[in-house]
């Protein structure tokens, strides 16, 4: 049988919100920042819209 899969659900730390605000201001794309911060696509997402901040949107 296969194992179900499972969300590792890390808080976020004060540096890394941080950094995810620094990178929104610079314009970064989602991708981009997901892939310096090592998280989800989906949960830099989440964070960013609770944190009120837009992130933009590759062309």
């Amino acid at each position: 049988m296969t194992k179900q899969f499972e969300r590792h659900r890390q808080a976020w730390t004060a540096e890394e919100i941080q950094k995810l605000h620094q990178f929104a201001k610079k314009g970064m794309a989602l991708k981009a920042i997901s892939k310096a911060l090592t998280r989800s696509e989906e949960s830099v997402k989440d964070r960013a819209k609770l944190d009120q901040l837009s992130i933009a949107k590759l062309r």
